[in-house]
């Protein structure tokens, strides 16, 4: 049975065999966009502030010199460099426009390269610049920035699972490898790559993968990009294939205007880990190690810290409303503890409301053992009899997870991580498996926010490394953010 994410990433996938390419490409009519957008947003914010804060924005600005500049000349500059800024650090590069967090990260490089531009402007030429500018205005404007990035990201999804607002990409390369590359992009939504064509050594499918749309063989691919209208070639790789040839297809990509990408036999690896350096005419590329520690941990665990304190004093109201209910609903305990493992292999108790009745985990493993699912390390059970009235609504809004915000505060846990498993699942982990332990277990991590109860054991764990070996601070907050989209709008994935 296919997952979500294959149904969803399947629409995508659906385009027409062949079709015309655009005279203007997507990215940069979508980067067009992001710019106007970008423009309304910083000049927006600038005008509010000026409007708030300043009593005359004709007032002078004074600076060294005696001389003075009207306020609102001082910030139409100040938009226009906002606006450069993100230009200079490629906040609307078409090649990560619509991809994971560098989009993000970038607008806040160039926010804070701003900020930290106007401080020493004004120190050198004592300029008396109004602080709420610096302390109000600007962060506001660069939450503001991120957000309508991430408006115009969920537009662009809506696109490209009706079809539109994708590239057309023929893959190149061995059967195996063009299978791995065809399977995991249509495997994954909002790719904003739809294959249209393969070609392979033998222009034909290997025993078992008729799913593979193989078009030609190599000598077909100018043919088939032109027949098929694609405007993306990939690159998987191939032992018959010479740097020369494919230095003659590079080029013919190029006088095309096709989009040329080789794949590197790399896989799970974010964009910041991969560095490319040109040594001796070749491209190479440098892949560096997670941070798990230093100062990046320290940060991470000060957000822990603040930011369970925060929920705890917001969600207690809602805390007491659930304890309430699980009280009157059944009898038993409110709180569930439960050993789990934890970084490095220590156990804990995590608790949490209790939403299934009292003796709970005394028939855990035959029901396991009657569904047929002991032998994975995912523990769950279908349509789960021990689950109460209230336990059912709790758990499909995750407010039994609550009190987990104090073993993050504890330092137990964190906000983000792969899910504490119990020790009897960690017993099944192989080698691969066990780099789950490497980082403290999350209230919620990235499996959670791509599928919730739908993903399988083996798609959770890829997950779960990916955050692990690709760990960032914005990439947290972008998990937080999703997790409180997925407990607001559970859809039929949560269990």
């Amino acid at each position: 049975m296919s997952t979500v994410a294959e149904q969803r990433a399947s629409v995508v996938n659906r385009v027409p065999v062949t079709r015309t390419r655009d005279v203007v490409p997507w990215p940069r009519r979508y980067a067009n966009r992001l710019f106007f957008s970008d423009a309304i947003v910083v000049g927006a914010t600038l005008a509010a502030f000026a409007l708030i804060f300043l009593t005359d924005p004709a007032d002078g600005l004074a600076w060294r010199g005696g001389l003075e500049v009207p306020y609102w000349v001082a910030l139409i500059v100040v938009w226009l460099l906002w606006l450069v800024m993100l230009d200079v650090v490629d906040s609307r590069d078409e090649h990560h426009v619509s991809q994971g967090v560098m989009e993000y990260q970038r607008i806040v490089r160039a926010s804070l390269g701003m900020f930290a531009g106007i401080i020493v402007v004004c120190f050198f030429l004592r300029i008396d610049f109004s602080r709420a500018l610096l302390l109000i205005a600007m962060p506001t404007a660069t939450v503001l920035l991120v957000f309508s990035r991430w408006l115009w990201r969920q537009w662009l999804r809506a696109r490209q699972r009706e079809g539109s607002y994708v590239h057309h990409v023929v893959v190149l390369g061995d059967a195996a490898k063009v299978a791995h590359i065809v399977r995991t992009i249509r495997s994954t939504s909002g790719t904003g790559y739809a294959i249209v064509g393969a070609v392979t050594k033998t222009g034909s499918p290997r025993k078992g993968e008729s799913d593979i749309p193989i078009k030609g063989r190599y000598e077909d691919t100018e043919r088939v990009i032109d027949e098929l209208g694609a405007d993306t070639l990939i690159f998987a790789g191939s032992d018959d294939f010479e740097p020369k040839a494919l230095q003659r297809l590079g080029r013919s990509m190029a006088d095309n205007d096709i989009n040329w990408i080789v794949a590197p036999a790399l896989t799970d690896v974010a964009g910041p880990r991969i560095h490319a350096q040109p040594v001796a005419g070749l491209p190479l590329i440098h892949v560096s190690f997670p941070e798990l520690e230093g100062a990046r941990g320290v940060l991470k665990r000060i957000f822990d810290i603040v930011t369970s304190m925060a929920l705890i004093i917001v969600f207690l109201p809602v805390m007491v409303g659930v304890a309430v209910a699980v009280r009157t609903d059944s009898k038993g305990p409110i709180l569930y503890r439960q050993e789990r493992v934890g970084r490095r292999g220590e156990t804990f108790g995590m608790i949490k409301f209790r939403s299934m009745v009292a003796g709970a985990d005394d028939q855990l493993s035959s029901l396991l053992d009657l569904q047929g699912k002991s032998a994975r390390p995912l523990f769950k059970v279908t349509n789960d009899p021990r689950i109460t009235k209230v336990g059912r609504v709790i758990r499909r809004h995750s407010l039994d997870e609550l009190p987990q915000l104090f073993n993050v505060l504890w330092g137990q846990m964190s906000l983000v991580g792969p899910r504490p498993q119990r020790e009897g699942e960690v017993a099944l982990y192989d080698d691969v498996a066990q780099r789950r332990l490497f980082v403290k277990p999350g209230m919620s991590g990235l499996w959670q926010v791509s599928g919730r109860s739908s993903l399988e054991w083996d798609d959770a764990l890829r997950l779960d490394l990916y955050y692990i070996e690709n760990w960032s601070f914005t990439q947290d907050i972008l998990i937080l953010f999703r997790t409180v989209k997925a407990v607001l709008k559970p859809g039929a994935a949560a269990h």
